[in-house]
């Protein structure tokens, strides 16, 4: 494969003091897998013929690469993280050190070019619906007595259900759940997402 091109709209990134060292072997890394390097979500993403591959993003206590359908990669090394229970197609690389990173770049081409090969076969993730998942009791209870909240909610957008539902279900105590419906009842009636 060939190697990409630096995109010096991302340059900035790179930049960082926390994971700087990190990100830049990462790049290398990236790069050298022959995707076109671009800026999305404030991050440098990775896409071949349009269609997003790889990503590399940073937290606290990591930095990362997130494979954006790495839920269909073999992983023969265990080295893939679904970040969260509730998130289905991608998955991450998280890394402490540059030394982790290099020891592992043999390994990481293998699997963003099996990445590639699974977009360019088309491969699709089967996703969960809305009613896949468990609406919790205080929620249900107000749109079985409001029909205008079930109305508002089914017309939400699928991805804007389950950011209510996973949102509502999050607390342990009855009570806080019950709050939050409440905080986000005129919301969901106004048509708009949890973060809109």
């Amino acid at each position: 494969m060939a190697t990409s091109i630096m995109n010096p709209r991302v340059d900035f990134f790179f930049k960082s003091e926390k994971w700087h060292d990190e990100y830049e072997q990462l790049r290398s890394i990236v790069l050298d897998c022959g995707l076109t390097e671009e800026l999305k979500w404030g991050c440098p993403s990775y896409s071949d013929a349009k269609k997003n591959i790889v990503l590399i993003h940073g937290f606290k206590d990591y930095c990362a690469l997130l494979l954006f359908k790495g839920a269909l990669l073999n992983d023969p090394k265990g080295i893939l993280i679904q970040q969260t229970k509730n998130v289905q197609s991608a998955r991450q690389i998280r890394f402490t050190n540059v030394k982790e990173i290099i020891r592992l770049a043999p390994t990481l081409k293998k699997y963003i070019k099996e990445a590639i090969e699974v977009e360019r076969a088309g491969m699709k993730v089967t996703l969960k619906k809305t009613t896949d998942y468990a609406v919790p009791e205080e929620f249900q209870t107000k749109l079985d007595k409001m029909p205008a909240l079930k109305r508002a909610f089914k017309e939400l957008t699928p991805g804007r259900q389950r950011a209510y539902i996973f949102y509502f279900s999050q607390p342990k105590q009855a009570k806080t759940r019950e709050a939050r419906v409440e905080k986000y009842l005129k919301q969901i009636l106004n048509g708009k997402g949890l973060d809109d």
